[in-house]
């Protein structure tokens, strides 16, 4: 299912992957979440365009760990531009003030170009938005909502396959976006400095509920998966009790 992408900015975006920057900045593309959902799938698009990727992780080495800022300085080395996919969510307290310190962090050590995936709707993401943008107003923000592979990939998998999804949320459509086209938005965005300082709102073809995207994928497995709302009281108990931490039950909730 194909995505739109509309520029909310007052730059004009283009949808191309290639560019005069990409050509004169032969420096490694350096991807926070570069194993996630979006993540993994710009690095293929980078790699494929013969541009050098280096994923952080807390496993690689040198190490990358948000909670620790002595981490930052070895990763961003050398590096020509980013792309800070925050984990757990942008939309957390508290994660405002650090993807700040880390975007003036790359700024300092010359990195030219950031790419922020944020939230469509979410306060504390756009907040955070905008004081990036203080330290890196060239930054580029990506806002996107609930992705389709929530459904197959993250945390809605193990409902799908158990046959009924239960969640807090009732008859509220949203535009459900594949995680390609972010991909696609976000790799043309690192690539192409003609995308500098825009702000773009990804999403799906369609706005769907969640019981009519759960009619669809039914569809499609040729097997029955059924929608329950619950309330949030119920699905904070059924996290907790999963294990999930308490910061991404909140954000959950």
């Amino acid at each position: 299912m194909a995505g739109s992408m509309t520029d909310t900015s007052s730059t004009t975006g283009t949808s191309s992957t290639t560019g005069a920057a990409a050509a004169a900045d032969p420096r490694p593309v350096l991807l926070l979440g570069g194993t996630g959902t979006t993540g993994r799938r710009v690095a293929e698009r980078l790699r494929r365009g013969g541009r050098e990727v280096r994923v952080a992780s807390r496993a690689a080495h040198p190490s990358f760990q948000w909670g620790d800022p002595d981490t930052w300085g070895a990763v961003l080395d050398g590096a020509g531009a980013a792309y800070v996919a925050y984990a757990p969510d942008l939309a957390v307290p508290g994660a405002p003030e650090v993807v700040t310190a880390f975007a003036r962090t790359a700024v300092e050590r010359g990195v030219q170009r950031l790419v922020l995936l944020s939230g469509r709707g979410e306060e504390e993401a756009q907040r955070a938005e905008a004081r990036v943008r203080e330290v890196a107003p060239a930054t580029v923000v990506v806002r996107a909502s609930f992705f389709m592979q929530d459904f197959d990939e993250k945390f809605l998998r193990d409902h799908v396959r158990a046959g009924v999804v239960r969640l807090p949320v009732g008859p509220v459509a949203e535009p459900f976006v594949d995680a390609e086209d972010v991909a696609d938005v976000a790799a043309a965005a690192l690539l192409d400095h003609r995308h500098t300082g825009a702000t773009y709102e990804v999403s799906g073809p369609h706005l769907l509920t969640f019981p009519a995207a759960l009619t669809s994928i039914s569809s499609a497995l040729d097997r029955r998966v059924d929608y329950e709302q619950v309330s949030v009281e119920s699905y904070r108990e059924s996290l907790s009790e999963q294990g999930v931490p308490a910061d991404v039950v909140a954000l959950l909730t």
